[in-house]
């Protein structure tokens, strides 16, 4: 109890005007995550990111496999979420380097703790001393991905401070005592945890990924976020066209321009929204007019999107010059 109070207690200090819903569950013999959908369905769909502590139980490929299982049955239901995991983290050099891949864009690995403070008291407790449970810093990466606009990253080092004075990984390491070269594998693997840049004091999350592949369009949480937000806005401003009338061209049998145009500025409603709020840079409704509606009483509608970008890294050149 005492961590999951720590947990908490670090979620409100990072946003307190969070809504937030908490679920404790048996320790089951088997972890299927099916957990996930019983939270998200208490909440009628409304959670739109959750944390799994799993601090007792050794990381494994196969819980990113079945979370993200959960989390696709989940969006077939139009409930669609992004899940941060922490397992335990025994040994952070031995973190398999190879667990990301193609479609688990919506799990995303926690292996960030804090060094001092009350995370850190916690791990090195009598209590922890022999199974050394990692107590993680998921409460602090919930609490930043809560308070961000979809469409930011949680690694924008402005805006998304930690809190954490001392970062750490799952098995007590400090992140300063840990090689570069170890770092960059981590990062590379696609872990979430604590980095700290010269001249700034604090830390701060080393990126937003999640474990999907390095080159899909969902390879980093604001992407899915921003993705999930249109879909559900479209989705909300077209369901109350379904039933309703598409009126014909009778000498072409294509769509009457009317129809075609009243459809694409109802699905253009909510990017609109999202594209004044700075979530997209820009957006495409099109409406196919020769679609044979009178066959298959189906209108597809195709939209395209334009993502706002993220700059994870600044190249500088500089020098001496004669005349400037």
């Amino acid at each position: 109890m005492k961590v999951l109070h720590y947990q908490l207690s670090e979620i409100f200090r990072v946003n307190p005007s969070i809504s937030l819903y908490v679920g404790i569950f048996t320790k089951p013999t088997s972890y299927k995550f099916t957990e996930i959908k019983t939270v998200q369905n208490f909440a009628s769909g409304r959670i739109r990111q959750i944390a799994i502590w799993c601090g007792d139980k050794a990381f494994s490929a196969d819980d990113v496999t079945a979370i993200q299982g959960v989390a696709d049955a989940l969006d077939t239901q139009n409930a669609p979420l992004s899940v941060l995991y922490a397992p335990k983290v025994s040994a952070v050099g031995n973190m398999p380097a190879d667990v990301a891949g193609a479609n688990q864009c919506r799990v995303s690995v926690v292996i960030a703790q804090a060094g001092s403070g009350t995370g850190a008291e916690l791990y090195a407790a009598e209590a922890n001393k022999t199974a050394k449970n990692t107590v993680s810093a998921i409460g602090v990466v919930l609490g930043l991905l809560s308070l961000a606009a979809v469409h930011q990253s949680i690694g924008w080092v402005k805006n998304f401070p930690t809190g954490v004075n001392v970062p750490a990984f799952g098995d007590g390491t400090l992140y300063r005592d840990l090689d570069k070269a170890l770092v960059e594998q981590l990062d590379g693997g696609r872990y979430l945890f604590f980095v700290t840049h010269v001249g700034q004091a604090g830390s701060y999350v080393n990126d937003s990924h999640t474990m999907d592949s390095a080159i899909s369009d969902y390879a980093m949480i604001e992407s899915v976020r921003t993705m999930d937000k249109a879909v559900r806005g479209v989705r909300t401003y077209l369901i109350p066209e379904l039933g309703g009338n598409i009126y014909i061209d009778a000498d072409t049998g294509k769509m009457q321009a009317y129809s075609v145009s009243h459809l694409e500025t109802t699905a253009n409603k909510a990017l609109e929204d999202m594209e004044k709020a700075g979530e997209l840079s820009g957006y495409k409704v099109e409406i196919d007019p020769e679609q044979d509606v009178l066959s298959t009483s189906e209108v597809e509608i195709v939209i395209r999107q334009v993502a706002v970008g993220v700059m994870r890294k600044i190249k500088v050149k500089i020098g001496f010059a004669k005349t400037v």
